[in-house]
């Protein structure tokens, strides 16, 4: 069993209407393939909405020659839905309400997808005799899911989490041993114009 490291990166800034990027994404697209610029990717796996897929296309761009795979495990859904107990009493009230309008079905759907996101993309890696880089392009949800499973966290705590537009977080899988968040949110690859895009307004830490 070798290392896996695993980075994950929100989709650049979309249009209102979220078919495709902003001019500001795209250029955040761009400097976080330069960010990548180096490291051994094995492959660059994006969800199927356009959003991410085009922020794929332009991280690959910069790093040439390696491949993209479109998943439906790294799309945009709702991974987990807590049931009201699972929550501290004292946020059960607001955080019991934010999803009550998803539908069994697609909360059947997301929890199942989520799953097959964390055999997929998690944990030491069998294949070949070096460490495996994977980039996931992928959502906000999605993104939150993975770092609370690397914690161990909680199922509910992965509600609360945010990443930034192009954001990049890495986590490492080492055969017996804890998984490890090594970066989480960083922005540092975009200027200051680029930055905390995507992210709760209440939430910004100044530049």
């Amino acid at each position: 069993m070798q290392d896996r490291y695993l980075y994950l990166a929100r989709h650049g800034e979309a249009t209102p209407d979220e078919r495709e990027l902003t001019g500001a994404g795209r250029r955040q697209a761009e400097l976080l393939g330069k960010r990548l610029h180096g490291v051994p990717l094995t492959a660059i796996h994006h969800g199927p909405l356009p959003r991410a897929a085009q922020t794929a296309r332009l991280v690959g761009a910069q790093l040439g020659g390696v491949p993209l795979r479109e998943s439906e495990a790294a799309g945009d859904y709702v991974p987990y839905i807590p049931e009201r107990h699972e929550f501290p009493p004292e946020v059960a009230d607001a955080l019991s309400a934010r999803f009550a309008s998803v539908s069994a079905e697609e909360s059947a759907r997301g929890a199942e997808l989520a799953r097959q996101a964390v055999r997929d993309f998690t944990g030491p890696t069998n294949q070949g005799d070096a460490p495996r880089h994977d980039l996931v392009v992928t959502h906000a949800f999605l993104i939150a899911w993975l770092v609370r499973a690397a914690m161990d966290a909680p199922a509910w705590r992965w509600m609360g989490l945010n990443h930034g537009n192009a954001a990049l977080t890495v986590i490492r899988y080492s055969p017996a041993r804890p998984a490890t968040v090594l970066v989480y949110n960083d922005m540092s690859h975009l200027p200051d114009d680029l930055r905390w895009t995507g992210f709760p307004s209440q939430l910004r830490m100044p530049c």
